[in-house]
């Protein structure tokens, strides 16, 4: 038996563009994300510099916006010095965040060729855990000053002429956080953060910074840490950022896809303690939101702790993402899409291997996950202008999220107004969901395609050996009929319907 939701595609009820960073993701140097990942010498889909070719083709089929780098908990004890200049000459060290051996193969400037390469945009990490803010703005005069000055010059002579003009970049990672090399109270980083910013913008005054929010909003100094840190950062700094991992430890689906609750719940918080700073401080500035750090993650949580230490590039973090993650990413990435009046930037952690979209094989082949298909359809088709829908769906109980929708949905206008793609998931575990939809504004408009990504089996997963096990398919008898959009969205699936002006 089917149930019935309705939505309003109203051009008016705008909640604000979307900028294409929301559609960033997260490289750091863990695991087998960098070196077997995006790098890997001597693969047969290697070219000149020993990038993956392969992994770069996936990675622009997603049409990813952003990438953050180099950290992420490693940035936390990185030196980046260690990463530029002759490969020969780069030292090997201890990496005391994941316990392994980094051979520096990969820094700076080979992140940069890589992000060209891509068509990505870099969004660079310093550390502000065991360095300070020295070290911060001598990597901006590296990366960004033009020439005739020891850092710049020191760039030249890597064979880099022309400056890297890295604009958005983050002032450490988490240093909320016990676990992170040089952890800080709120006061203690507040401050340096501050220092940081001044001097980073005094050597490009063109940056943009994002200050570290708290890790979790479990974090016990939440949201008072956010508070805090705005107020010592509130005039130097451009966004703040959120870090969320969704986790379904108990197996009990329907919780585990109300939780994208939990995270509009944690962005409003978020949002209330910044324009709480800027009342306090009588600013004209708004500050925007960096969801820089977001995914599902707890298939592989602790895996670490039974991988021999001090390898280099060992298997950590290797999440294999089913079926039902898709859904929660998906439910993620709408949530994302409804607060684009102040989520500015977004990046899925991480891009390959580490609870990743692609996977790879070292040496071998490499694939997508059931993950990669909500974030390609939302890149591709998610840009523009996000619209509110008036929703109106049936609902459950969960006894930690109250009513919980059916019907998880938001739509997008492309800037020249010509398509309108409405993204719904059904969260419902037995039945089928009708869709009505008002779409009276858009007459003009047909059905240009109805994809939609289900399974019979919730665990389904994808793997080298049986790569399209879960992939989208298409959905034929949706329509317009007078007005109304009429669609019926299977149980348990995420949708992208798609509209084109005739």
């Amino acid at each position: 038996m089917s149930e019935k939701a309705t939505i309003v595609l109203n051009r008016n009820l705008r909640i604000g563009e979307i900028d294409p960073r929301l559609f960033g993701s997260f490289v750091e140097h863990l695991g087998r994300c960098v070196y077997g990942g995006i790098y890997e010498p001597g693969h047969p889909e290697a070219d000149a510099e020993g990038f993956r070719e392969d992994v770069i083709e996936l990675v622009k089929e997603l049409d990813v916006s952003l990438v953050r780098y180099p950290g992420g908990n490693f940035v936390s004890g990185y030196n980046w010095e260690d990463g530029v200049g002759p490969r020969e000459e780069r030292p090997r060290r201890v990496e005391l965040a994941w316990k392994v051996i980094e051979s520096n193969q990969m820094g700076t400037n080979e992140f940069i060729q890589w992000c060209r390469k891509t068509g990505v945009e870099p969004n660079m990490a310093v550390n502000l855990g065991s360095r300070d803010f020295d070290a911060a703005r001598n990597l901006v005069e590296y990366c960004n000053f033009p020439k005739g000055t020891y850092w710049s010059d020191l760039r030249r002579s890597h064979g880099h002429i022309e400056p890297h003009g890295i604009k958005l970049w983050c002032l450490g990672n988490e240093m909320d956080g016990p676990w992170q090399i040089g952890h800080q109270t709120a006061e203690e980083y507040g401050r340096i953060a501050c220092e940081a910013a001044k001097v980073m913008k005094w050597v490009d005054p063109t940056i943009e910074l994002v200050a570290c929010g708290s890790s979790s909003l479990e974090m016990p100094t939440y949201p008072q840490w956010e508070s805090t840190v705005l107020d010592h950062t509130y005039e130097h700094v451009d966004y703040i950022s959120l870090h969320i991992y969704l986790r379904n430890p108990d197996g009990n689906i329907p919780r585990f896809l109300a939780r994208s609750l939990g995270m509009d719940d944690y962005i409003k918080t978020v949002i209330a303690t910044c324009d709480q700073i800027k009342v306090k401080k009588r600013s004209d500035k708004t500050i925007m939101l960096s969801f820089d750090e977001w995914n599902v993650w707890y298939h592989s949580v602790g895996n670490t702790k039974k991988i021999e230490p001090w390898q280099v590039a060992p298997p950590q973090i290797e999440d294999i993402y089913n079926f039902i993650d898709a859904l929660v990413v998906g439910c993620m990435l709408i949530t994302l899409i409804k607060n684009a009046h102040r989520v500015k930037c977004a990046c899925l952690a991480q891009l390959v291997n580490v609870i990743a979209p692609i996977m790879t094989e070292t040496g071998g082949r490499c694939w997508r996950q059931t993950i990669y298909f909500p974030f390609y359809h939302a890149s591709r088709f998610g840009r523009g202008i996000a619209l509110s829908l008036n929703l109106n769906s049936p609902v459950y109980h969960d006894e930690e999220f109250g009513d919980v929708p059916w019907l998880e949905a938001v739509a997008t206008l492309n800037d020249a107004g010509d398509s309108l793609t409405v993204f719904a998931v059904n969260r419902n575990v037995e039945n089928d969901l009708l869709l009505e939809g008002e779409v009276r504004e858009f007459l003009n408009y047909k059905i240009e395609e109805h994809i939609t990504l289900t399974h019979d089996d919730p665990l389904a997963v994808n793997t080298a050996e049986y790569p399209e096990t879960v992939i989208p398919a298409v959905i034929l008898d949706t329509k317009i009929e007078d007005g109304i959009l009429l669609a019926k969205l299977p149980k348990l699936s995420w949708n992208v319907i798609r509209l084109k002006k005739i």
